[in-house]
């Protein structure tokens, strides 16, 4: 029989995320009927306090994922299959371990529903719960997920021409040109990776950066993220740390910071958060 346990909200008290009690980095069974429970929230506040993210109350944006592999049986049994999209605020209490996310989208696979709109209800209820905020949650036509392939805006820092031995997070690489001039401008790198702070398997992503304010050196830029290689943290505070320490050495007037991960298991995670009130651009890129 299905698992229809309604998912409990884990309650983080001390600062120290309970990772331990998620699936990631051990061996799983994959229920496929409905199963709720499988769903892992993750304090983000506590998320934030291990790897230092400072003045997350002045962040705006949102976490964007999309969902490719998601299907459950009509009334007669036949598989029905459709794109998924959860926006999420960046301010939500919880954020949701990806692993156990695919997990609890699998289990809709072996699952009657009566109608579209029945298994968007159920998602909206059970992942509005995960997350402790609203989620914006959309099912997709396939063809709707065709959104054209095209690349980032703004200018790529990747023929940048440098010498670096540094793959661990080291901000005191970014600087600011010596000019007294401000710019509009977007710098983008398709050469990031990151670690899972559980699994430590590679994460790889395009990271834009938009700001306004004296020119960022770009140099320096790219081996600050080039710095990221072997730094272990969520996709979210990841993306949330490479802001914080930009507006803390650079101070632009404006700043938005947008990952663009690859997927894993039909899933792909795209942190966006900005210094004013955004949306993350939708777009996607060739590697996705």
């Amino acid at each position: 029989m299905a698992d229809t346990t309604p998912l409990k909200v884990r309650q983080t008290k001390s600062q120290t995320p309970d990772f331990d009690e998620g699936p990631l980095g051990k061996a799983t069974v994959y229920p496929a009927t409905y199963t709720p429970s499988l769903l892992h929230p993750i304090d983000r506040s506590a998320a934030r306090d291990q790897v230092g993210v400072a003045q997350a109350s002045q962040l705006h944006g949102e976490d964007l994922w999309t969902g490719y592999e998601f299907s459950w049986l009509d009334t007669q049994g036949k598989p029905l299959v459709a794109g998924l999209r959860i926006r999420t605020p960046c301010q939500s209490a919880a954020m949701v371990e990806s692993k156990s996310l695919k997990l609890y989208l699998n289990s809709f696979a072996q699952t009657k529903f009566e109608s579209q709109a029945a298994v968007l209800h159920t998602l909206d209820q059970d992942l509005n719960l995960a997350f402790q905020a609203p989620a914006i949650i959309e099912l997709m036509e396939l063809s709707q997920l065709s959104v054209p392939v095209q690349q980032m805006p703004g200018v790529c820092l990747d023929d940048i021409d440098l010498r670096t031995d540094t793959y661990e997070r080291a901000p005191d690489f970014l600087s600011l040109e010596d000019v007294d001039v401000s710019v509009h401008e977007t710098l983008h790198s398709h050469i990031f990776r990151s670690l899972c702070p559980v699994t430590a398997q590679p994460d790889w992503a395009s990271v834009s950066i938009e700001y306004s304010g004296v020119p960022i050196n770009r140099a320096g830029l790219l081996k600050y993220l080039i710095s990221y290689r072997n730094h272990q943290a969520f996709h979210e505070t990841t993306i949330e740390q490479i802001f914080c320490d930009i507006m803390a050495a650079c101070a632009p007037s404006r700043l938005a910071v947008y990952g663009r991960f690859l997927r894993r298991g039909g899933l792909d995670i795209n942190p966006f958060r900005s210094s004013h009130e955004a949306e993350a651009p939708m777009c996607r890129l060739p590697r996705q």
